[in-house]
């Protein structure tokens, strides 16, 4: 079967790619509006762009009627903080990906617990385990989605996830997303070391 964006509609594309590109990284990305209310949202088009500046990448597509809560809120304040989500936080997220009213604060609905950061005005989520303070670095219109930039402020991760100063894939348990209601959780790793090349000259 090939599949030809020309022809397909946006809808029946977005479904596919969701389901063909897994498992994606699930970006929950607190968010706090003018008004001081505190959001937070999954987004699973999310990736690490670079390191020198220290930068990541979360991809909001436009809901009907206007951006969503995440992005007004990026756009009016500047900050935000990817909260990385993983298995014991899973029904919780889940939760928070509503379709809820403006005025709703997903910490309220999910029992989440908001937690003062260090150097932006969003809060953490005190459950997730990694959690990464943002500046808006910049945003790129891509149609009907926004990509936004966010420049790493500072990030937290909790000490027991560590071994020799990185994160322990199996005892992080990250979520990640499938399609539809699918989800994957990180169990196992399978490694296979790279190949040590030899060029001439060096």
């Amino acid at each position: 079967m090939n599949l030809d964006p020309r022809v397909v509609t946006p809808g029946e594309l977005y479904r596919f790619m969701i389901s063909a590109i897994v498992p994606r990284p699930i970006a929950f990305v607190s968010s706090i509006g003018p008004s001081g209310r505190a959001n937070v949202a999954p987004i699973s088009y999310f990736a690490p762009l670079a390191s020198r500046p220290p930068l990541l990448g979360v991809s909001i597509n436009d809901r009907a009627g206007g951006p969503k809560d995440t992005l007004r809120n990026l756009r009016a304040v500047g900050e935000f903080v990817v909260n990385i989500v993983n298995e014991p936080m899973l029904k919780a997220m889940v939760r928070a990906s509503g379709d809820w009213p403006p005025d709703t604060s997903e910490f309220e609905v999910t029992g989440l617990t908001p937690v003062a950061s260090e150097r932006v005005r969003a809060p953490r989520v005190g459950e997730s385990p990694i959690q990464f303070e943002c500046r808006l670095e910049r945003e790129v219109a891509l149609g009907g989605t926004t990509f936004v930039i966010g420049e790493i402020l500072l990030v937290h991760v909790a000490d027991e996830l560590l071994a020799d100063g990185v994160v322990e894939a199996t005892k992080l348990r990250a979520v990640g997303r499938l399609g539809g209601d699918g989800y994957t959780i990180v169990r196992e790793v399978i490694r296979e070391p790279r190949p040590v090349v030899t060029r001439p000259g060096r």
